[in-house]
């Protein structure tokens, strides 16, 4: 073959491994009517409720505020965002995302989706191809393989991820060129791009790398020889992280102070479950919603190519040596999957939260790898080998089903079983009467058989639908626009519907709510201290008080029309309750949001008594912390409350014991057989603000209504939660309802607490008096005026306290305290001042210049070695 004819060959396997995959998953997410074939979407779990609203904020730096990389105040109450970016966004393949904005964003993800696939088995083949372990069309059975395996149907919807498929083939090409060519170019330079594109998957893969080079050592002539490609391994490494030191030293600083303080320092030496449960993934289709949150590893890659696998063990035409090697590094992987050191191990030192087994993809390419060194165009599988199999299979399939694994069905057994015996019998055909055909027999039983395996998985999840996502972000990104047209200036919003817990992300505004594995802790713990859902990776500002909302500046509140329903469905899902935001003065409107503007908002920094710096956590009751904080920024007495106990007017009791105290009471039901309620009315007695503190144990145990309508309240928390009952309501009756949802209940913190109106409104009036006037904002700075009064020495801020804060005052540099164990707080004095606050990830700089001096020593040796 001429090298015209050999480059148009090679184009076409690189575009048919690129093809078939986007086809076989195109046509199954047509059938699904996946948007924009039709009204659903690809959104589940994660993807539906957190990457969908980072790809939105991502679309936001890109095209309206670039400083928003390093931080952002839609996180949360804000936080640094070059570790997040690390983790959840540097895949350049998002910049597809940019051509679909709003409620299109879903047809975004699904081409994504499907030129991620795509890619998956074009490296793959690529790798094939310069390797030289597989040549011609049959190269598409590999490839199409590796791209449908069962770790990539299952994990499609962590898109984050999926990068590392795309990759791990051309890194493992480069580290091959390395061991035995000497050239370190292709391996440096695509293990850096794997750290900057997501360091948590290229954890994985930097492991594996280990076990290929020990895998390959034996094929090396002699130990000197060995020993050399070892060291220059150990040094390439060591240049890729210097070249992506621009992000992995800010990101692992930003780790130490966010998931990082997660990290088991207690290991168990055992077994996770039943290793014989592992045999369940070996049968096509090995995938539901329960293997979700804790399962096996998904490591399906088609019957022909496991069969291939396994022949590599007893295929001499291999060394003894690299065979022994690969069985250890099997046999390791294969452990991995079940001890639960070595499970740690992979997923640098942390139990996954959901999606166990994140490594199993380098299983499924090295199981892969394995095949195509054995299914050679003229290797033929003779009669005693075939039976072998045969019998082995029929056993593990008869296991599987002893084993009565929830995800599995006869049917599927079944199945596997017959691509077993069409694979062996393929395997047992002699290629050289009809090589072409051959060839597409193969092709055709893989793509089959994992094809067949994707759709049976796919077909066990539900998915959002178009509607849900795409009405509520055209309702929440309108809303975020009139009010930014409305007042440009620097505000957060609160909000008492929620789809997911990134809405500020998705619609490009600032408010409390965060859902992200980089969440720093102290923000949930002040959170769920003044009563607001949170937990580990998670707040919602959904039950705010008078009181918080002046304090944490929330300028603005939306709060759902017509209870957020639109002919009959509920598309504005309600999350909270505030009767108290119902006399702000209405800013705006659209279809089903009302917007509203809080005057007694605080601006993010403004004067306060130095009082705040001895006030510690004191209390485990909500509003007596929102009172203390509040008290003691306005130089009162932090012993004279904001808020006082109510009184119920009476209680009802049905179908539970009677009780003179409610709070701390667990009531149980008289007859099993029938509904059980506790019934606590009180009337207002003035038209202030009344709150209901409920404890953590009452959502699992009750139900809530008052006045016979079901509260709207984010039912995942952690803490006692404070919610709005009342306000302007004097001598109108309010009857609470708790109805038990089994046979007892706790009614744990339950107490009604009335807001001291013009207490808080004369606190409120001395935090006011001294505001900071913004000039100009970003998301990395802000600088502006204060006019400080007498009495006031201290400059406080709703600015989450982190190292890489730096403060000018009257450009003196100023460091930063720490107040309530979350804000920043400075110090400062009576008069008119300039105050600059900015914003720069901690080792920012010194990685940049390891970046530069790596990758010039990178290409300098590079170079040296062309010549």
């Amino acid at each position: 073959m001429n090298r015209q004819n050999w480059k148009k060959q090679h184009a076409l396997i690189l575009t048919g491994s690129f093809l078939i995959p986007v086809i076989l998953m195109g046509a199954y997410f047509a059938y699904r009517q996946m948007a924009p074939f039709g009204p659903s979407s690809l959104l589940t779990v994660d993807l539906g409720q957190q990457y969908v609203d980072f790809f939105a904020y991502f679309r936001n730096i890109i095209l309206h505020h670039p400083s928003a990389l390093f931080y952002s105040f839609s996180k949360g109450l804000g936080g640094e965002m070059l570790g997040t970016n690390a983790y959840y966004l540097f895949s350049p393949l998002n910049l597809i995302l940019l051509f679909f904005p709003g409620k299109w964003l879903t047809s975004g993800i699904m081409v994504l989706t499907l030129v991620r696939y795509g890619l998956a088995g074009l490296t793959f083949a690529w790798l094939l191809l310069r390797t030289r372990l597989q040549n011609g069309f049959r190269i598409w059975a590999f490839s199409t393989a590796y791209a449908l395996n069962g770790w990539m149907i299952a994990n499609q919807l962590n898109m984050i991820w999926l990068d590392a498929m795309i990759i791990l083939p051309l890194i493992i090409w480069g580290l091959l060129k390395l061991i035995h060519d000497g050239r370190l170019g292709t391996y440096i330079a695509w293990l850096a791009v794997m750290m900057i594109d997501n360091y948590y998957m290229a954890w994985m893969i930097c492991l594996f790398t280990i076990l290929v080079v020990l895998w390959q050592l034996p094929t090396l002539a002699d130990w000197r020889t060995r020993l050399r490609a070892t060291g220059r391994y150990l040094a390439s490494s060591v240049a890729s992280a210097g070249i992506a030191a621009i992000t992995l030293l800010p990101t692992f600083y930003a780790l130490t102070t966010s998931k990082g303080t997660y990290t088991e320092t207690a290991i168990s030496s055992k077994l996770e479950y039943q290793p014989l449960k592992m045999l369940g993934k070996l049968v096509p289709g090995s995938f539901d919603f329960n293997q979700m949150p804790s399962g096996q590893p998904n490591i399906y890659i088609g019957m022909l190519l496991m069969i291939g696998a396994g022949l590599y063990f007893f295929n001499s035409r291999v060394k003894w040596s690299q065979r022994l090697v690969a069985g250890l590094v099997t046999i390791f992987f294969i452990l991995s999957f079940c001890y639960e050191p070595l499970d740690l191990l992979w997923h640098a030192g942390q139990f996954p939260v959901w999606y166990p087994y994140r490594f199993s993809f380098i299983f499924a390419f090295w199981c892969i790898l394995l095949a195509a060194r054995v299914l050679q165009p003229s290797y033929q599988l003779q009669w005693p080998g075939a039976l072998a199999i045969l019998i082995i299979s029929g056993l593990v399939f008869w296991l599987t089903g002893q084993l009565k694994l929830s995800y599995l069905s006869t049917s599927q057994r079944l199945i596997g079983l017959g691509f077993v015996v069409v694979s062996l019998a393929a395997l047992m055909i002699a290629r050289r009467n009809s090589p072409r055909l051959y060839d597409f027999l193969i092709v055709l039983i893989v793509a089959c058989d994992v094809g067949t395996s994707a759709f049976t998985s796919l077909n066990k999840i539900a998915y959002v639908s178009q509607d849900e996502f795409g009405k509520y972000t055209q309702q929440l990104d309108q809303a975020s626009r009139q009010l930014k047209r409305h007042d440009s200036g620097f505000y957060r919003i609160a909000k008492t519907f929620m789809r997911t817990k990134d809405d500020p992300m998705q619609g490009d505004f600032y408010s409390a709510d965060h859902f992200g594995s980089t969440l720093e802790p102290p923000i949930p713990a002040f959170m769920g201290a003044i009563g607001q859902p949170a937990g580990d990776g998670f707040v919602s500002y959904d039950n705010g008080t008078q009181v918080s909302d002046a304090l944490l500046g929330f300028k603005y509140t939306m709060t759902a029309r017509h209870h957020g329903i639109e002919n009959g469905d509920q598309i504005m899902p309600l999350s909270g309750y505030r009767p108290d935001w119902t006399r702000l003065p209405k800013v705006d409107q659209t279809k089903m949001i009302t917007s509203r503007k809080n005057a007694a908002a605080l601006p993010i920094a403004f004067g306060a008594s130095s009082e705040i710096f001895q006030l510690g956590k004191a209390t485990l009751d909500p509003l007596s912390y929102q009172s203390q904080i509040f008290q003691a920024l306005a130089g009162r007495p932090i012993n004279q409350p904001l808020f006082t106990v109510q009184n119920f007017t009476s209680v009802q009791f049905n179908n539970v014991q009677a009780a003179h105290q409610i709070t701390g009471t667990t009531f149980r039901k008289q007859n099993l057989l029938k509904p059980a309620t506790i019934k606590l009315k009180f009337t207002p007695p003035t038209n202030d603000s009344y709150y209901l503190t409920l404890g953590p144990e009452v959502k699992d145990s009750a139900t809530i209504s008052l006045n016979r309508r079901d509260f709207s309240q984010y039912d995942t928390y952690r803490d006692t939660v404070v919610i709005n009952l009342a306000h302007h309501q004097k001598g109108k009756p309010v009857t609470i309802t708790f109805r038990l949802k089994k046979t007892s209940a706790r009614l744990q913190n339950v107490s009604v607490y009335c807001l001291k109106q013009r207490a808080f409104n004369n606190s409120l009036k001395a935090l006011q008096q001294s505001p900071l006037k913004i000039q100009k904002a970003t998301p990395t700075s802000i600088k502006g005026t204060v006019h400080i009064h007498h009495g006031q020495s201290t400059l406080m801020t709703t600015i989450p306290a982190a190292t890489g804060w730096h403060v000018r005052i009257d450009g003196q540099r100023v460091q930063p305290r720490t107040v309530i164990s979350t804000f920043m707080a400075l110090p400062i004095t009576s008069g008119t001042h300039q105050v600059e606050f900015y914003y720069r990830p901690p080792f920012l700089i010194l990685g940049a210049v390891i970046t530069v001096i790596s990758l010039g020593l990178t290409c300098y040796v590079t170079r040296r070695q062309r010549y």
